[in-house]
C-alpha cells in the first residue's frame, strides 16, 4: 500500500463513520446512551482519521507536482457529479463546527442543548460521510478517471 492508495482508505473510513452514525441513532432511538455514545465517538474517530488521510493525499499529490483527480468521464454525468461534490464539501465545512458543538454539549452533560443540535448535526454528518462513498464510488470505480 502507497499514499496513492489513500482514496479507497477515504472511501472506507466515510462508510465507517456513516455506519456508525446509523448505529448511533439507532441506539439513542432505543435510550442506550452507552451504546450512542460510543458510536457517536467511533464516528468521530473515523472522521477525523478521513480528514488526516484526505489532507495526507492532497499533500502528496502537492509534493509530487500530480494534479488532483479531475471528474471529466462520462461529460454527460459531470454535472451531476460536480452537484454532488460541491454540496458535500460545502456541508463538510459547515459540519466540522458542528461535531464540536454537539460533542462538547454532550461531554457538559447538557443534553437538551446537545439534542437540538444533534438534529441538524446527524443528517448533515450522514450526508456527508455517505457522499463522501459516492465520491469515491464515481471517481475511482464507476467511472475511472485516467489521466
Amino acid at each position: 500500500m502507497t499514499l496513492l492508495d489513500l482514496p479507497a482508505v477515504n472511501g472506507s473510513l466515510n462508510a465507517l463513520s456513516a455506519i456508525f452514525l446509523t448505529a448511533g441513532y439507532v441506539f439513542i432511538r432505543r435510550k442506550n446512551q452507552d451504546a450512542h455514545r460510543n458510536c457517536m465517538v467511533a464516528a468521530l474517530i473515523t472522521s477525523t482519521l478521513f480528514l488526516a488521510c484526505y489532507i495526507t493525499y492532497h499533500a502528496y499529490l502537492a509534493h509530487l507536482h500530480r494534479p488532483v483527480t479531475k471528474f471529466a468521464d462520462p461529460a454527460w454525468f459531470r454535472p451531476i457529479y460536480l452537484t454532488i461534490l460541491l454540496t458535500h464539501t460545502l456541508l463538510a465545512v459547515i459540519i466540522l463546527p458542528m461535531v464540536i458543538i454537539t460533542l462538547v454539549l454532550a461531554m457538559k452533560r447538557r443534553f437538551e442543548s446537545h439534542r437540538k443540535i444533534a438534529r441538524w448535526t446527524w443528517p448533515i454528518w450522514m450526508y456527508v460521510s455517505v457522499t463522501g462513498v459516492v465520491i469515491y464510488m464515481l471517481l475511482y470505480q464507476i467511472f475511472p478517471q485516467h489521466q
